[in-house]
């Protein structure tokens, strides 16, 4: 696709205007040292306290589960509660592509729920009973995708989504489901 030449001289012009400016403000070393040091600050994160790190990793945990749990239930446990995943049920192929969509999303924020808790005390130590059955469910998005015990598999994840649920309950980070979008369902 041609680009226009009108549209590559204001790109040129503009170019040019930045360089000269950027040249005129540093015409001394001791000024460019400065400046540089400067930048070189202001680009460096500065590091939270322990209590905001908490506070972060308490809402990103409630954000990871609640995405995770909005998952399950969206796309898991309503079409089993349907019985969509039956032998013969109408739509059953695509009930159960969505399933493992669903359930390795859920997988995924469920991981990453995991390493948020671990920022705040309270949350890993509810959490910590929990780590063998998250980690179980690494398996079940491709059963889901076989369409192999259906039954059992959404009752795995529906199961853990609930104790996650509670165990945020009691650590003060209520889980609320939110249902991800199709777009961050697909892309992980």
């Amino acid at each position: 696709m041609p680009v226009p030449i009108r549209r590559l001289v204001v790109a040129l012009t503009v170019c040019c205007a930045l360089l000269a400016g950027a040249t005129a403000c540093g015409s001394g070393s001791s000024a460019t040292k400065g400046n540089a040091a400067a930048v070189a600050a202001a680009a460096t994160p500065s590091s939270s306290s322990t209590v905001e790190k908490q506070k972060l990793s308490k809402t990103r945990f409630v954000a990871n589960a609640g995405l995770a749990a909005g998952a399950t239930y969206q796309w898991i446990v309503k079409p089993w509660k349907a019985g969509k995943f039956k032998k013969g049920a109408k739509g059953r192929r695509t009930a159960l592509i969505k399933a493992a969509l669903a359930g390795t999303f859920a997988y995924n924020r469920l991981k990453a729920a995991k390493r948020n808790a671990e920022g705040d005390p309270t949350l890993s130590k509810a959490l910590a009973p929990l780590s063998a059955g998250i980690d179980s469910l690494k398996s079940l998005p491709s059963k889901l995708r076989k369409g192999d015990s259906t039954d059992a598999t959404a009752g795995a994840f529906d199961d853990i989504i609930n104790k996650v649920k509670d165990a945020g309950k009691s650590a003060g980070a209520p889980v609320t489901d939110k249902v991800p979008s199709t777009s961050q369902l697909s892309g992980g």
